[in-house]
């Protein structure tokens, strides 16, 4: 896949019922304007791929602040995502969150969607054991095949619904939850995708890593074509965050037990998993420039994991869009997205945050800030395969030697945040080694912790 065109334009962002007025000049105003009432941010979706053809869309997220003595901790939270590319593949999101709905302090978090992918990243299992040659996918290289050759087509929706209530304050807090995964996995189209194309640009009609891996029995008959998932969520929360969405200081830890048993009809997959995450921000510069980092481990304790639900993570809040990949977008940006898959992984973040702009523009509190990070995850618990199966003489081009290691990208982002909690986020990051690719460049929301 070759992105010709990443990403967006402007960003919009409007508040109402008030009106424009003129932008405050000052870098760092000593007060920001308490927000009230309701207010909304969106942002257009136009990007184009090769292969999945031109993406347009729109995303948007709705906050209700009250009487503003909660600000910047909003009261409702809604997001909503629509896009699609014209040669299928979508994303249809909409998200909830709220302390308020629910009386006792019961925080609930919602979310439903429906995210059809005709070419998803699949590189294997267990990391670097699985080998990654990108000539493979590139035109005019002596060894191309096609350049969806680590690629599936994925069917995914997902309907959540977890619920934190306080143990201590609303610092210390039990969260129990279900979450219903239903996912519908096959090999890519490839004449859906050479619908339309001239005889030059079609790709050619071959075997993907995916086939092989089927043929081989490295992904198990009963599990190729997906499957429905639904698992149980309970957990513990501790949270001192001042800010949720951009904080200054505080901890946000979490230990999560997922549970998918087989009177739920999971079986013959029925596992049970846990995910335990740490993250820390500390205030260099009071306002204006904060560290942080994230710490997490993700594994099966129990039962047999089915692959289509290995690259998938777990967390206390999902306002993720594509919840799955150690790699990518929401994890190690610049490492090619599912390129660390096994039955365990742990992975790490550390981000050094500068806020080197702040104002009032159209009565919008509004800060610029930029991030420097380093990214880092590895496989610590393999996904069971027995490449007896695979010929001898074709195993080099399937795997390599050895368990894995350490996988490495650092990079730069861009932040743009309206009223501290809709916050678009543009990060650019690069691999440290070439068998986790190059780069990447992410156009998103948030930031990743």
């Amino acid at each position: 896949m070759r992105y010709l065109i990443l990403t967006l334009s402007i960003f919009i962002g409007f508040s109402f019922p008030e009106t424009f007025a003129q932008a405050d000049s000052s870098a760092f105003p000593l007060k920001e304007k308490k927000k009230t009432g309701w207010t909304w941010a969106g942002l257009p979706v136009v990007a184009y791929d090769a292969d999945m053809g031109l993406q347009l869309g729109v995303l948007g997220q709705v906050f209700y602040y009250g009487d503003g003595s909660s600000y910047p901790e909003y009261r409702h939270t809604i997001y909503a995502e629509c896009s699609w590319f014209t040669k299928g593949s979508a994303v249809y999101q909409l998200f909830y969150d709220s302390k308020y709905l629910i009386p006792g302090g019961i925080r609930i978090t919602a979310d439903i969607d429906y995210l059809p992918e005709r070419a998803l990243d699949f590189y294997g299992f267990n990391g670097y054991e699985a080998n990654y040659m990108k000539s493979v996918t590139d035109q005019g290289a002596d060894d191309y095949l096609t350049r969806v050759f680590y690629k599936e087509e994925r069917k995914m929706y997902r309907v959540m619904a977890d619920f934190q209530g306080p143990l201590s304050g609303q610092k210390l807090r039990w969260l129990a939850g279900i979450n219903i995964i239903g996912i519908q996995t096959g090999t890519v189209d490839i004449s859906h995708i050479n619908k339309g194309k001239p005889a030059d640009k079609q790709l050619p009609d071959t075997t993907t890593l995916y086939d092989n891996y089927v043929d081989f029995l490295l992904i198990r008959p009963d599990e190729k074509n997906g499957g429905t998932t639904i698992y149980l969520k309970t957990g513990l929360v501790f949270d001192t965050r001042d800010n949720e969405a951009a904080p200054n200081k505080g901890l946000w830890s979490e230990a999560l037990l997922l549970s998918a048993p087989t009177f739920l009809g999971n079986y013959p997959y029925a596992f049970v998993k846990l995910a335990v995450t740490h993250r820390q921000y500390i205030s260099l510069v009071k306002k204006k420039l904060v560290a942080a980092y994230q710490l997490s481990y993700q594994g099966t304790i129990g039962g047999t994991t089915p692959y289509y639900i290995l690259p998938y993570l777990y967390s206390s809040y999902s306002l993720t869009t594509k919840p799955d990949g150690l790699d990518g977008a929401r994890t190690i940006r610049g490492i090619l997205r599912n390129r660390i898959t096994g039955d365990g992984v742990a992975f790490g973040n550390l981000e050094l945050r500068w806020k080197f702009y702040k104002g009032v523009v159209f009565k919008q509190n509004i800060y610029l800030g930029l991030t420097a990070f380093l990214d880092g995850g590895m496989v610590v618990q393999d996904h069971k395969i027995n490449i007896s199966s695979v010929p001898e003489e074709q195993q080099p081009f399937f795997f390599n030697d050895g368990t894995d290691h350490l996988h490495l990208a650092t990079g730069l982002g861009l932040r743009i945040a309206i009223n501290e909690n809709f916050i678009i986020s543009v990060d650019y990051g690069m691999a440290v080694n070439k068998q986790d690719g190059t780069s990447g460049l992410y156009v998103g929301i948030g930031n990743i912790f």
